[in-house]
């Protein structure tokens, strides 16, 4: 890092350092000690302009106070018959770490349904699993590895993906926003795997749009993806989709435990007995509607709106080329 980079960085801490003390106690939550990492991330995302990045943390801060955010590893999702259709139906989890350190993610795209609660306990179960990785599992590894890990790796499962991907473009864009506004820079590189045509249609037309370092950070790989990925991780750190010799998804043929997007499998235990344990204790506070967790969405940014319509249209051109719009045309992309 430049000499201009770290100057850039002193302007930012001391924007920082001038702000309520409540927004510098929510702060340290989300520096973990690590403040100097925390500007540059912000930093970066506002492309090292300090006052849009003072104001990108700063919003993000007072997001994180009215929506409680800092306590939301106390919140469990109960009963667990619910979580346990939440991760049936909202395919994610962490199969292990590359050679570096960095937690490897896997993301089951293609086959995730969100179809077993409502939008707001996917929100809540995304969130806790962001905040699972910053306060607990990248100071873990930082211990482990002998040196700073501030990001993950996230490997994405293509298997299944469907022209019916559109009902849920209004949910995934949501969870975009999330991270986007409030954990940017969390993401080292994204590796795609096992791409049908949808996707390749969908890609071509959105990464343009993409800005230039976002567009760095995706590799879309051959197959399953398996050969490449071993050059950056162990055998046993891959996601259960990318361990078979050809392409394709495993996810109907691997155990709880090897399949890294199951209950069973040992992460989603972990989080989940830690979640019960930080609820211990606490007084209960009855939530506001249906159950779950509420949290404020902000507005997604242009760019995001531009992505959203572009896979719009091109799903529609998809599908009216296969003879398959009348389908299209039922799906209601608000209710997701």
């Amino acid at each position: 890092m430049g000499i201009a980079s770290q100057d850039v960085i002193k302007q930012l801490s001391v924007l920082i350092d001038q702000v309520e003390e409540h927004l510098k106690v929510t702060f340290q939550n989300v520096h973990q000690g690590h403040p100097n990492v925390t500007f540059t991330r912000f930093l970066k995302a506002r492309e090292w302009n300090v006052f849009k990045a003072q104001k990108m943390l700063v919003d993000s801060l007072n997001w994180r106070i009215q929506n409680h955010i800092d306590d939301i590893l106390s919140k469990p999702i109960t009963p667990v018959e619910l979580y346990r259709g939440i991760r049936d139906s909202q395919l994610i989890g962490m199969s292990g770490h590359t050679k570096d350190g960095n937690p490897v993610f896997a993301i089951g795209v293609g086959l995730s349904a969100y179809d077993k609660a409502s939008v707001h306990y996917y929100v809540q179960s995304h969130i806790q699993m962001n905040e699972y990785r910053d306060r607990v599992i990248l100071p873990a590894a930082t211990k482990k590895y002998g040196r700073h890990i501030a990001t993950c790796v996230k490997v994405l499962d293509m298997t299944g993906l469907k022209l019916s991907a559109l009902s849920q473009i209004k949910l995934l864009t949501t969870i975009s926003t999330i991270d986007d506004l409030n954990y940017p820079e969390k993401t080292e590189t994204y590796y795609i795997v096992n791409v049908p045509y949808i996707f390749s249609a969908c890609w071509k037309v959105v990464k343009p749009l993409l800005q230039e370092r976002t567009r760095r950070k995706v590799q879309v790989l051959q197959g399953c993806g398996r050969d490449e990925l071993l050059k950056i991780m162990d055998y046993a750190s891959l996601p259960h989709f990318c361990k078979r010799e050809g392409s394709g998804s495993s996810r109907y043929s691997s155990t709880g435990f090897n399949d890294c997007f199951s209950l069973d499998h040992p992460f989603h235990q972990q989080l989940y007995s830690y979640i019960k344990q930080q609820a211990q204790g606490r007084p209960f506070i009855a939530p506001l509607k249906q159950g779950s967790f509420h949290v404020d969405v902000p507005e997604p940014g242009s760019e995001g709106i531009n992505i959203v319509k572009t896979i719009e249209s091109e799903l529609h051109k998809i599908g009216n080329n296969n003879g398959l719009i009348h389908s299209l045309s039922d799906l209601n992309i608000d209710s997701a």
